[in-house]
């Protein structure tokens, strides 16, 4: 069974050039977040990021639906196919970290069906109804290549809907749960940590500073996903709470996510046990983290998305390729 090692990005300036790097390490795609209210905008960093690679596949990870219009959304993939054919790929969600820090909860899935319907009805040259209107890609060829446009989907989702809008629409898809759901040739997951130093403890200052905000990630989950009471079960997550519920509730959704997916907020600083970070991410020596990407191989996953963050990115994808790149090339 294939087993690809790939790295995800919160898209920044620097993006590229860390792209460009995990070309050179081997990587096989780097998936770039989208998330306007915290990150880069991830359309100008995928088309700065194919021009400066070769080979490296190229995805969205994940589009918000919710954030633009489907003829906006068929437009730039479109762009992008024909910037690097054969190498983009869309991966599209409900929008958890987009929606969260615009104080949305994720779309509905029905909602999220009818999108992506749409996207790739226009990407075939079919006309589409929306928002009361008709609406298709009217674009010459000398602009954009003639419809059909193909290009692979992956679906992030984990619940009986969101499945069955993967199964519909998708070639793939994301998931976060120990066991993903059968019935997809290509199940990506994502994953958080660092690779430690010989010798180094797993709460170290550089192991909390790159790895850190996997770990803090747990509360935000917990908060929208089960409500503010589900965080007395994790180590600091009664202080996080009470910190978060002492902002004004319309901005709270703001002092909940900050740094989400990408750093450690000053709150989660002063709450957090760098206990959490072992506890939380895939945060150990090379040696202990082998066996933990073998049991997702095993559990069919075919393709891990690895998030290197800190201070010294290009460190961590390093770091990751020497020890997962052997597991790729044995599969």
């Amino acid at each position: 069974m294939t087993f690809n090692i790939s790295c995800a990005f919160a898209s920044a300036p620097s993006t590229p050039a860390h792209v460009e790097l995990a070309e050179q390490l081997g990587y096989h795609r780097a998936w770039l977040y989208d998330s306007p209210a915290i990150t880069a905008d991830v359309w100008a960093t995928a088309a700065l990021s194919a021009v400066r690679t070769e080979r490296i596949n190229l995805a969205t990870g994940m589009l918000v639906p919710r954030i633009r219009h489907p003829l906006v959304t068929a437009s730039a993939i479109a762009q992008l196919v024909d910037l690097i054919p054969g190498r983009f790929g869309v991966g599209i969600g409900s929008g958890f970290t987009g929606s969260c820090l615009l104080g949305k909860k994720p779309m509905r899935w029905a909602d999220v069906d009818s999108y992506v319907g749409a996207v790739q009805a226009l990407l075939r040259g079919e006309d589409v109804a929306w928002d009361d209107s008709v609406i298709r890609m009217c674009h010459p060829n000398y602009v954009l290549s003639d419809r059909p446009i193909a290009v692979p989907w992956v679906v992030a989702a984990e619940g009986p809907k969101g499945l069955a809008v993967a199964r519909k629409y998708g070639d793939g898809i994301a998931s976060a749960l120990a066991a993903p759901p059968e019935g997809f040739d290509w199940v990506t997951k994502l994953t958080f940590g660092t690779v430690l130093d010989e010798g180094e403890s797993p709460i170290s200052d550089r192991a909390y500073e790159a790895a850190g905000f996997g770990a803090s990630m747990v509360y935000h989950l917990y908060y929208e996903w089960q409500g503010p009471d589900a965080l007395d079960q994790i180590p600091g997550g009664a202080q996080w709470r009470e910190h978060v519920m002492r902002a004004d509730e319309r901005v709270r959704h703001l002092v909940a996510h900050e740094g989400h997916a990408m750093y450690v907020n000053d709150i989660e600083r002063a709450v957090m046990p760098r206990e959490n970070v072992p506890e939380f991410t895939l945060t150990g020596t090379a040696e202990e983290l082998r066996p933990k990407l073998a049991e997702m191989r095993a559990a069919g996953v075919t393709e891990v998305m690895y998030q290197p963050a800190g201070p010294d990115i290009p460190r961590e994808l390093r770091a990751f390729a020497d020890m997962a790149m052997p597991l790729a090339a044995a599969a």
